[in-house]
This record gives structure tokens, sequence and C-alpha cells, in this order.
């Protein structure tokens, strides 16, 4: 099947919605984005799309409480998590949001791939590595991306990147580890490969069942 072409600047923000229950049909296709709450999921969403203001960007970190829903087809979506790990905000929040996230990743039927977002600088947290190995117990892929890459030099980059690597194979699952900066623009190009290929292969899968 020829690999179709995926227009990520077409993507376009449709709703914020506060669980599952508000949320699109649970058809089409969603990959999802998600990490700890200062990881840079919403600059490296805007990186991805090419669009500066797609995702609401904070300086506060933990102020993201929704599931942001953006377009890029008819059943295409990608998906914003609410971000988690953020010690600054009241504990009863923090298990409203674990229990967001939990609701979403176990009974969305159209998730099909799963992009974890860690700093380059401290990676592999204990709740990071927690949605890495629901991502593999689920049989999905999972894409991580080493945000912030800039802020390394070229030897420590490689070297975070071939220890974390190293870590994540221990789970054989589908687990692609990239090098990502949305100041640079680092790691773009590769990251959408990666999930055009998620799309494609489920367009694949659909043709099959029918």
């Amino acid at each position: 099947m020829t690999e179709q072409v995926i227009d990520f600047r077409r993507a376009q923000f449709v709703t914020s919605a506060p669980d599952i229950h508000h949320l699109p049909e649970d058809s089409g296709m969603e990959i999802a984005f998600a990490g700890r709450s200062n990881a840079g999921k919403s600059s490296a969403l805007n990186t991805l799309t090419d669009h500066r203001g797609l995702a609401h960007t904070s300086k506060r970190p933990g102020r993201t409480q929704l599931i942001n829903v953006f377009r890029l087809t008819d059943d295409k979506r990608l998906i914003d998590l609410p971000g988690y790990g953020f010690a600054k905000v009241p504990l009863e929040m923090k298990l409203q949001w674990q229990e967001k996230l939990a609701q979403y990743l176990e009974e969305r039927r159209c998730l099909k791939g799963l992009v974890v977002l860690m700093d380059i600088r401290h990676p592999l947290k204990d709740l990071d590595h927690n949605m890495i190995r629901w991502g593999v117990a689920a049989g999905m892929p999972v894409l991580v991306l080493l945000t912030k890459a800039d802020k390394l030099k070229q030897a420590e980059k490689q070297k975070t990147l071939r220890t974390v690597k190293a870590a994540l194979a221990e789970l054989e699952g589908e687990i692609v580890v990239q090098l990502f900066s949305s100041l640079k623009g680092t790691g773009r190009e590769p990251a959408l490969k990666v999930l055009t290929e998620w799309f494609d292969r489920h367009d694949g899968e659909a043709l099959i069942e029918e």
C-alpha cells in the first residue's frame, strides 16, 4: 500500500474535554501525547504541526487540566493529555489528572499510538516509565521524544540517548527513542515520519478488516 501524505500543518483545534465522555466519537485513529508537565508537550505539538499557536504553552507547568483534541483529517486526531508529575499543584488535582489519564488510556478504543515526552536532562522518571510500560503492555507503538535537546552538548545528548534506548530495550516493545528540540526544530522530520507510519498502518488494518 502506498504511504499516504499527511499535512500536519493543517491540524486544527477541536475541543478541550474535561473527560473522555466529552471527546469526539470513539472512531478513526488518535495518537496521544503524554509527559510530565514541564516536558514541553505543547511546544512539541506546535513544532510538529508548524503552528506556533496551536497548543497553548504556559510559563506555569501543570496548568493544563483538560484533554485537548486536534484534528488532522476526518478520522485522524492528535491528543494532548494532561501533564503529570508536577510537584507544585494540590494533591487532589494530581489525583484527578491521574484518573483522567487512566480512563482515557484504558477505555479509548481509537487510541493507536503513544508519544511520551521527557526532558532530556531528567529522563525516565517513575511516571514516565509507567506510561511507557502501559503502552507496551497494551501492544501499542511508543515514540519517546527527549525534549529540550538543545540544552545539552552533542556528547551529552548522544550519551543520554544511548542510555534511554538501553533501558527501554528491556521492555521488548515497539519503542522508538529520538532527540527533539522545539527551539531548534531538531527531530521534527523523524518524529513526523514515525507518526505518519502509524497512521498509514492503521489505514492498512482498516482495509483488511473490510
